[in-house]
Formats: structure tokens, C-alpha cells, sequence
């Protein structure tokens, strides 16, 4: 059984194996809230980065969007300024999506972020996206943006290792603001998932933001089709990112007949692995998977089938007013040589 059946699976097994993880999350809630009430009361310090930074993160496992969203938020900067992305790099592919999204953005993968920084403002960048932060405390970020998916609150908020759970909700308490990404949720999803989250951290702006799928492109070539040749067609969906059943959700919403092969998330697939896929993918079906495994698998595909990725639109659908001021006083602080914006 793995972690996604374990957390979100029915039935008499998956809730067993929860309830014998139950010991092991109150231990590492303890933890975390033993962490957390060291660094606020600067038991354990923090500093300042050598450039202003926008700290990007959540507070799960994966699912959230973070990495487009990071992306948007970088491109968003660099109208004003000369930002880099800074990341520990887990598992490469997330380092290739920036770097695929954002051509002309560097891209430091590095585990100590404060070197990374320091390493950015080296190769004349002036601010910095730090790209799944929110949990590091050691560095004090200029404006924290914490996402938040609302297909994960319709949910139980177990803790990790019961669940995908990193902090509890209460947590977004420490954001400058808080972004609720919808996928396959509704829009009346989005609005209780704002609730929830009002009702958690009253003082925290809200935003909302759909990532909503946009295009079918080539993982090899860059040729694209509309999203409506999917429907009524057999789509095999290669996943190895976090709520893989989320992309699944999506392309049935768009009418395709999904048979979904789901992998653990930042998974490396071997070369077994990418023939076995192509190979039983039929010349008249549709292989597709996210950019996020496309630029993994498309030079090193197949068979007869083409593999096609999804592209996303990122359509801001309330507080808009609440990202720009995040990111002036992101730009504001560069301005004034400062890491800390008031």
C-alpha cells in the first residue's frame, strides 16, 4: 500500500494503517510545535538573506501548485528587478520546469539557501524567489506567500506520517499572505476552503488562484493541440508528482477516458519504466503527463505514441490586490537595499 492510499484511501485497511500511525503523528506534531516555539522565541535564530527574498511554500506534501506558482510570482518580478529562483533542488525535475518556464531567470538549486542567496546576488541578481520555504525557519524572508490547495481542505488535515500534513492549518499564521490554488475544485470549493482558512488565520490576507490546464504541448517538439482533442478519447495519465489523482480529475473534467499510471512524487524513471509506458500506449490514444515529468521522459520516449504535456493557465480569481502588494514591498525593499520590508 503506498502513502497516497494510506492518506486518502476508504475501507477497513487504509484507515488501520492510519490509526497505527497515529502515535507517530502526535510525536511529530510535538516536534514541530517544539520547533516552532524555539525559533519564536529566538532560541534557535534566524537571519536575514543578503537580498530581498519572496519565500514560496505550504504546508504539505506536494499538491499545491508551488512550482508554477513560484515561477508566475518570479516572472511577475522581473518587470521590476532581476530576480532569481533558489531551491534545495530535491530530485532535479523541479530545477528543469523553472528552468522551462522561466528561460532567462537563473536557477540555484542549493540546500543551504542562505548560499544560494548569497550566490544570486554574485551573479547580479538583486532579489530572490525562495521556492518551498515556508518550513525554513533559519532564513527570514522579506514576504512569505504560503499555498494552500483547496483539494486538500476538502479533506482530513492529518499530520505527517498519517497524512500529507506538514504544519497545521493554524500555521498560515506566519504568512504575509496566503494563496488558495484550485485545480479540479469549484469555484464554491474555493470560497469554503477561504473560510477554512479565514477562520484559521483571521489577520492573513487571502488570495485565490486556479491553475487551470491551457494547452496540450509536444514533450519533444513544442507542437500543440487544443485541450478539446481529448474528449471521448482514451488518455493514458503518467504521474509522478503529488495528489496524482488530482491530474487525473482534471483531464476526465475535460471529458477524456483516463487510465491513470501514478508514480511517487519526483520519481526517477528508468529506462524499463519509459519503454513499458510507451510501448503500451496505443498509436490512436493519447499519452499525457505534466511538464513536470515531461521534461524527464520527452527525450527519452518511444513507441508509436506522441507524449503530450498539459500546460496551465494561472488565472488570479480573487485578491489580486493582495499579490501586488506582496510583491512591491518585495520590490520596495530592493529599492532600499533592504531583505526586510516594513
Amino acid at each position: 500500500m503506498n502513502l497516497e492510499s494510506i492518506w486518502h484511501g476508504q475501507g477497513a485497511a487504509p484507515a488501520a494503517m492510519r490509526a497505527a500511525l497515529w502515535p507517530l503523528e502526535r510525536l511529530y506534531a510535538l516536534s514541530m510545535r517544539a520547533r516552532g516555539s524555539m525559533y519564536d522565541a529566538s532560541v534557535l535564530r534566524a537571519s536575514g538573506a543578503a537580498l530581498p527574498t519572496l519565500s514560496v511554500g505550504n504546508l504539505t506534501v506536494g499538491g499545491t501548485g508551488k512550482t508554477p506558482v513560484a515561477a508566475w510570482l518570479a516572472r511577475r518580478l522581473a518587470g521590476g528587478a532581476r530576480p532569481a529562483i533558489v531551491l534545495r533542488g530535491y530530485g532535479g525535475d523541479e530545477v528543469a520546469v523553472h528552468r522551462a518556464l522561466n528561460p532567462g531567470i537563473p536557477v540555484i538549486a542549493m540546500p543551504n539557501r542562505a548560499a544560494g542567496v548569497r550566490l544570486a546576488q554574485e551573479r547580479g541578481c538583486d532579489v530572490v524567489v525562495l521556492d518551498d520555504a515556508f518550513q525554513h525557519r533559519r532564513l527570514v524572508p522579506t514576504q512569505s506567500v504560503l499555498l494552500v490547495s483547496a483539494e486538500q481542505l476538502e479533506r482530513p488535515r492529518r499530520l505527517l506520517p498519517a497524512g500529507p500534513w506538514r504544519e497545521p492549518l493554524t500555521c498560515a499564521r506566519r504568512a504575509d499572505i496566503a494563496v488558495i490554488t484550485r485545480k479540479s475544485a469549484s469555484s464554491m470549493g474555493a470560497d469554503e476552503s477561504v473560510g477554512a482558512l479565514r477562520r484559521a488565520a483571521p489577520a492573513v490576507p487571502i488570495a485565490v488562484v486556479h491553475l487551470a490546464p491551457h494547452a496540450l504541448v509536444s514533450a519533444t517538439d513544442e507542437r500543440t493541440l487544443p485541450l478539446s482533442e481529448l474528449r471521448g478519447k482514451d488518455v493514458v495519465a503518467i504521474a509522478a508528482i503529488g495528489e496524482p489523482d488530482l491530474f487525473a480529475r482534471q483531464l476526465d473534467q475535460l471529458g477524456a477516458r483516463v487510465h491513470l499510471v501514478k508514480f511517487r512524487d519526483h520519481y526517477s524513471f528508468t529506462n524499463d519504466d519509459v519503454r513499458t509506458l510507451a510501448l503500451n500506449v496505443r498509436a490512436d490514444a493519447f499519452a499525457v503527463c505534466t511538464l513536470k515529468d515531461a521534461v524527464k521522459l520527452g527525450h527519452r520516449w518511444l513507441g508509436n505514441s506522441r507524449l503530450w504535456y498539459v500546460s496551465q493557465r494561472l488565472v488570479v480569481e480573487q485578491g489580486a490586490e493582495h499579490i501586488d502588494r506582496v510583491l512591491t514591498r518585495v520590490l520596495d525593499a530592493r529599492a532600499s537595499g533592504t531583505s526586510r520590508a516594513g
